[in-house]
């Protein structure tokens, strides 16, 4: 892990009250260890807001949160930072506040701008320990994906589709190549194929094995949450292993 200026502060905020119930449960090595990983998340809807504020509230010390978007009115029915006070406002200041609301320790850089391939070189994935990919446009999530497995020692975990599922007991987690039943997976497995340029390495993704339904470009929280909380889980549980070794 890569150390930063604040991670003994963010650590400490364990002795104050803030993370002694997550100690309890992870231990003091792997607090000080996600004090000092660094954690990128790209895409702030639906999953990736939520993945970040349960980061946050992990202990994660150091975070690069990149949405392009600013909050629309569709958007409050799911998504962390939207409510109706923060409409217009980009995706990625909006929850940079928020988590340093959480944390004031935290070191957080919001990015508000596309991942495409004028900007990929200028967000410094291989500084980073942990890359959280919830893109939905799928040229940049393909580019986002083989960039980050290029980058040796950078661990990735991606969302594949949330969107039109109803149970959020149907979320799992597979690898990439062994994902079932969802689209995004599919599609992104074409393009592959079709480029020839595949990712260097596995990685795990969340995905959901309920079929979605007929119903456009609609989204439950209780879904897209989920999917958040659920990376944001493999990356507490990437780093606590890493430290109890």
């Amino acid at each position: 892990m890569s150390s930063g200026q604040k991670s003994d502060g963010a650590f400490d905020a364990c002795e104050e009250g803030f993370l002694q119930r997550a100690e309890a449960v992870l231990g003091a090595e792997a607090m000080r260890a996600l004090a000092d990983a660094k954690v990128a998340v790209f895409g702030l809807g639906g999953v990736g807001g939520w993945c970040a504020e349960a980061l946050a509230r992990t202990g994660v010390g150091r975070m690069l949160v990149v949405d392009a978007d600013r909050v629309a009115p569709s958007n409050v029915n799911r998504q962390l930072v939207a409510v109706p006070a923060t409409v217009g406002e980009f995706k990625a200041e909006v929850l940079k506040r928020r988590l340093e609301a959480i944390n004031p320790q935290i070191e957080v850089e919001a990015r508000c701008e596309f991942y495409d391939v004028k900007t990929a070189a200028t967000f410094g994935i291989e500084e980073c320990d942990f890359v959280v990919d919830a893109i939905d446009s799928l040229e940049s999530k393909a580019m986002l994906i083989r960039h980050v497995l290029s980058v040796p020692g950078v661990t990735l975990f991606s969302s594949m589709g949330a969107a039109r599922r109803r149970d959020p007991l149907r979320v799992r987690k597979a690898e990439f190549w062994k994902v079932q039943g969802d689209g995004l997976a599919r599609a992104l497995r074409a393009k592959f194929r079709k480029s020839g340029d595949f990712p260097p390495r596995k990685f795990q993704c969340v995905y959901s094995d309920e079929l979605p339904g007929d119903c456009g470009k609609g989204s439950l929280v209780q879904v897209t949450a989920v999917f958040g909380f659920a990376l944001a889980g493999l990356v507490v549980d990437a780093v606590a292993s890493r430290a109890d070794k």
